[in-house]
């Protein structure tokens, strides 16, 4: 090779130091880029600790959202139908976020990237970039949510009663749509520069909020107007607001200090942030509308079974505490060392996040199986324990349990790839777990008979009920987790998790070599 063959940009953007020790040098050989980030720290325990402590209490606070509305409308309204009203709603609120996945998940990875790298212009621009994005995908779903909520409500199978009062509580949160954008895009890029404290910070003010604006409203205390159902959704919204608040200020103060350095920062581009998120909001689209599918399942039921399902879900969403906390630092972390040029500490990273996930999980699951009667108990009044809601939910939870572990290797191996910009993978498992696992199996095991589309033939089912549609579930989490530890060792294995200077939609140009005649 010509002495005159140089990584010109990587030169003209990044002042090579002298290597003073191991963690100077990249790993793929090339000067060691001035390091940001988590990167400065040794080893790869710390960093993991580093970014999952502040995650894991930023996504207790989050839970305490979900908890909040289940818990009022189960023990301050009477009745199951508030319960399968909320059930419906929690997903629906909980599909909104999937909205923003794409420029969510591309932030992350190129952020992280750059941060990794030194490079802040860069990491400046992805994020503005990625807010833009955000703020067109809000734009262009709150109109059509307006206008067509009801009519998509109808589709999922409700009874009469409990379908108008989620369309009631969806009618005053969805003007909330471009503050959960904000929260979920805003907090996003704060990760990607390794800032887990402004997140935490804004969903304990979401939580706070919530829970206090949401009881008032509610039973109308210190003068407030008594709303009954409407005021629980009012706090909700209020409570997204004062949150998406804090993600401006943090994002405000996080601007003044990166990119002050001169560079263009041109490397962030919109087609690299689509190039990486497209991919991931299609899983998370998909993902959605197939969970709301299951949904449409479980509530033809009935609203017994309805409920039952609220429920579990809810007290489920409490293993999710570590596995999205693991998930998080999975994503950073691999991508802030691949910036560094350190492939071989981002796959460690991910390894040593996927155990510890999944031991906190399977601890988790032992808790779940204990403790599932007092867990349901929890969320139902006196009024509507007489219908049986509570002990049929006990026992979802208990079959779930079994399926904990395997939920932490799908969750973090899957936080792995995407924050290495490798976000076909997971959608590729995913799809494959919902539609061929999941819905077939929860349609044949939960209805006593079958009708095949477009015929008049009914094949023989279980007829087990929601219980059955909890064993699908059960069965599609452990596939999925199996599959995706397989693809992520292949993946690792057939081609290292790429340092940045290889292609595809993280690559840098700053990089690549230019051969002279």
């Amino acid at each position: 090779m010509s002495p005159q063959c140089a990584c010109r940009r990587y030169t003209d953007r990044v002042s090579e130091t002298k290597p003073t020790g191991p963690d100077d040098t990249a790993e793929h050989g090339l000067p060691a880029v001035s390091r940001g980030g988590v990167t400065r720290l040794p080893g790869t325990v710390l960093p993991v600790l580093w970014l999952v402590a502040p995650v894991l209490v930023e996504q207790t606070l989050a839970l305490g959202v979900g908890f909040t509305d289940k818990w009022l409308s189960g023990n301050l309204l009477v009745g199951s139908e508030y319960l399968a009203a909320v059930g419906l709603v929690a997903y629906c609120v909980g599909f909104l976020p999937g909205l923003f996945a794409v420029p969510s998940v591309a932030a992350t990875a190129v952020v992280a990237r750059a941060v990794g790298a030194g490079d802040l212009a860069t990491a400046r621009r992805a994020a503005a970039l990625s807010l833009l994005v955000g703020t067109v995908i809000a734009v262009g779903v709150l109109v059509p949510a307006v206008c067509f909520g009801r009519t998509v409500i109808g589709l999922f199978g409700l009874a009469p009663e409990s379908r108008a009062l989620a369309e009631r509580y969806l009618a005053i949160v969805v003007p909330a749509i471009p503050a959960i954008m904000l929260l979920n895009v805003g907090v996003a890029v704060l990760r990607g520069a390794g800032d887990m404290l402004a997140g935490l910070m804004a969903m304990g003010v979401v939580n706070v909020v919530n829970v206090l604006a949401s009881w008032g409203l509610a039973v109308g205390l210190a003068g407030l107007p008594q709303l009954g159902w409407e005021g629980i959704a009012w706090g909700t919204a209020i409570g997204y607001a004062a949150g998406a608040a804090i993600v401006i200020v943090a994002l405000a103060r996080r601007a003044s200090s990166i990119g002050r350095d001169g560079r263009p920062g041109a490397e962030a581009t919109v087609g690299r942030i689509l190039a990486i998120g497209v991919p991931a909001g299609i899983d998370t689209l998909a993902n959605a509308v197939l969970q709301l599918s299951f949904l449409s399942i479980v509530n033809r039921l009935g609203d017994v079974d309805a409920a039952a399902h609220a429920i579990a879900i809810t007290i489920e969403s409490i293993a999710y505490l570590p596995g999205s906390a693991f998930q998080v630092a999975a994503a950073t972390l691999a991508g802030q060392f691949l910036g560094a040029g350190e492939p071989g500490r981002a796959s460690r990273t991910v390894w040593l996040s996927t155990a510890s996930c999944v031991a906190f999980m399977t601890a988790v699951a032992v808790f779940f199986y204990a403790e599932a009667d007092w867990l349901a108990g929890l969320f139902v009044g006196d009024g509507t324990a007489a219908e049986g809601v509570a002990p049929l939910a006990a026992r979802l939870v208990r079959i779930v349990a079994f399926a904990q572990p395997f939920l932490a290797m799908l969750m973090v191996f899957a936080g792995g790839l995407r924050g290495a910009g490798k976000t076909r993978l997971p959608l590729a498992v995913n799809a494959f777990g919902l539609l061929v696992v999941r819905l077939p199996l929860a349609v044949f095991l939960a209805r006593p008979a079958v009708p095949l589309p477009a015929t008049s033939i009914e094949l023989p089912g279980l007829g087990l009920g929601v219980e059955g549609a909890w064993y699908a579930m059960a069965a599609d989490l452990a596939v999925r987790g199996v599959g995706m530890a397989l693809l992520f060792a292949i993946a690792v294995r057939e081609r290292p998790l790429a340092p940045a200077d290889s292609s595809g939609p993280l690559a840098s140009s700053r990089y690549t070599c230019r051969k002279s005649s």
